[in-house]
């Protein structure tokens, strides 16, 4: 009985570690993705170890009967893993948060008294400032940090939403690893996507589903990579504004 106790362990070790040589690519590559889409300053490395850790708890934690694929469950976690690290860094500045918050506040006013989408125009409005300006502010943000959904959506606790992610719910991924009514959150996340202008709603599909980057982007839409920039920034304040009574 000991013996194969003992053998049955050994199986174990063995699988263990064979799995994580086999799906360590996965580490560099999604790695990879990130950083084309992260400003100079994060390093490339720090993301690799933070997916290493993620493809490690994967392994550890991967039930055949929960799981789909153990490489589907690395992925999922890996990804998750360096999510975690890019949140943890919090590069925005006090300033950075103020613009944030003041598109944020300008859209939701905007929004609530007229009750359909608000036009750049009538942002720029509301903020009183010019186009240009408030474009260069959506540069700005862009720039000072990975940009993602996730940073954007608390939950009422204000925590930042850690186990569901925007890219879960465009995808309709089933993961047991959540904990949440997720049906919901995608009905509530479709309808404020819907919201958005054809030229919002595609960068969306490119950006999260198709997982293009943001320069591949310009050029399926051919425009510049900063316009794309833009773009994007402007869709996550706007979502996060129209999702703030959800989570409140």
């Amino acid at each position: 009985m000991k013996k194969q106790h003992q053998e049955n362990k050994t199986d174990e070790d063995s699988w263990r570690e064979n799995s994580i040589i086999e799906y360590s690519y996965l580490v560099k590559h999604i790695a990879a993705r990130f950083a084309m889409r992260l400003p100079s300053s994060v390093f490339f490395d720090e993301l690799v170890s933070a997916g290493s850790l993620g493809l490690i708890d994967a392994v550890d934690k991967f039930d055949p009967s929960k799981h789909v694929s153990l490489k589907t469950y690395a992925q999922y976690r890996i990804k998750g893993a360096i999510l975690d690290e890019l949140r943890s860094m919090d590069t925005y500045s006090r300033s950075m948060r103020k613009k944030i918050q003041d598109i944020t506040k300008a859209v939701k006013v905007i929004e609530d008294q007229k009750g359909s989408a608000a036009t750049d125009d009538e942002i720029c409005e509301e903020l009183g400032v010019s186009l240009e300006t408030y474009y260069d502010m959506l540069t700005n943000i862009h720039g000072a940090s990975v940009l993602s959904l996730d940073e954007f959506i608390k939950t009422k606790k204000n925590d930042t939403y850690s186990k569901t992610r925007f890219q879960s719910g465009i995808k309709g991924c089933d993961n047991p690893a959540d904990s949440f009514d997720k049906e919901e959150f995608k009905f509530i996340l479709a309808q404020a996507i819907k919201t958005l202008s054809k030229k919002e709603q595609i960068v969306v599909s490119l950006y999260y589903f198709d997982e293009l980057t943001l320069k591949e982007i310009g050029e399926v839409l051919t425009l510049t990579e900063s316009r794309i920039c833009q773009i994007h920034t402007a869709i996550l304040v706007k979502l996060k504004a129209r999702l703030q009574d959800y989570f409140n």
